[in-house]
């Protein structure tokens, strides 16, 4: 037996020295580049400018510093970054035609996407929290929701998804990857990279799913119950403006969540087969590109407060500009 294994260990070893070990990935991603390159392109900037405009507005107009305004300018900088971590690699292969991205790059990659959404998660919830204690708790909402506990939460979102993150991409970076190294998407994902894998990847898979159990379930099931108890309060108001006005406050945020969670829950709850693969990817645009892009126009379209101010920063602007020059 002694001399069986032997031969076995030796075996392996040559096998494993026969094979080349990847140094990069191709990120296969879509066809019709140019048509395509267009279409990001605008979606990128105006994402930019859009959730950029936000945060200045949050910052700079005082009747926007509440609680629901300061998790908006944390939601509108994750988005700036959030976008800025595929988009731009993205359009560059679409212009230049390379798709290729270093192992190491994929990594990082996937470690700020990873981080950036676990962190989204946890600020929907804050949001969502601070909505509920708004139309369900009104007597407690100005004692609850202070500046140090709004810093708390937003604090405890940043933190928690960068810890979601560590450790996964610590044993992903262990990994050995060898002859293959075509990745079936448009960005690094979970799935694609560990399909490449010639590893045990066992244990990173059990370790992902108790990770995003830990840090992504807890919240969704925070934003649900916050929103059921919301509803069933607006239900109870007996005229109908009442309702009207009290949905109004909560209508943006429901809107944005219902966006994100939809498309995340579809992606990963979809099985991953060759047919269904090229619908993933669709779907997966939908909380990697569009959810940043349609969060501005949500907030700024559907929110008095936030089109006032930004009325007023713009009367401002043109009044400065029509001063005459002495």
């Amino acid at each position: 037996s002694s001399t069986y294994f032997n031969c076995q260990k030796t075996k392996y070893t040559m096998e494993r020295a026969n094979q080349t070990e990847v140094t990069e990935f191709i990120l296969m991603g879509f066809s019709l580049q140019t048509l395509l390159f267009l279409l990001f392109l605008v979606i990128y900037i105006v994402t930019m400018v859009g959730n950029i405009l936000i945060l200045a507005l949050v910052v700079s107009v005082q009747n926007l510093r509440t609680p629901m305004y300061f998790f908006l300018g944390n939601l509108s900088c994750l988005e700036t970054c959030y976008t800025s971590i595929i988009l731009p690699r993205l359009l560059s292969s679409f212009l230049t035609g390379n798709k290729t991205i270093s192992v190491t790059a994929c990594f990082v990659q996937f470690y700020f996407f990873g981080c950036l959404g676990a962190t989204e998660c946890f600020l929907l919830s804050a949001m969502s929290y601070d909505r509920y204690l708004a139309i369900c708790k009104p007597l407690y909402y100005i004692t609850r929701m202070n500046d140090r506990f709004c810093l708390q939460l937003a604090t405890g979102s940043w933190v928690s998804g960068s810890i979601a993150m560590a450790t996964l991409t610590v044993l992903l970076s262990q990994l050995t990857f060898c002859d293959s190294n075509g990745i079936d998407h448009f960005f690094c994902d979970f799935t694609p990279i560990i399909k490449l894998s010639c590893s045990d990847t066992h244990r990173l898979e059990v370790t992902a799913f108790i990770s995003s159990s830990i840090f992504t379930l807890p919240p969704f099931l925070l934003t649900l119950a916050s929103y059921i108890h919301i509803i069933a309060a607006i239900l109870r108001i007996p005229s109908t403006t009442g309702r009207q006005k009290a949905f109004s406050t909560c209508s943006s945020h429901l809107s944005v969540v219902t966006i994100y969670y939809g498309s995340l829950i579809i992606v990963y709850m979809l099985p991953d087969t060759n047919r269904l693969r090229s619908l993933n990817k669709v779907f997966s645009v939908f909380y990697t590109i569009l959810t940043p892009l349609v969060n501005p126009l949500i907030y700024s379209l559907r929110n008095n407060a936030v089109k006032e101010a930004l009325r007023k920063l713009f009367a401002r602007r043109s009044h400065r500009g029509k001063q005459p020059l002495r």
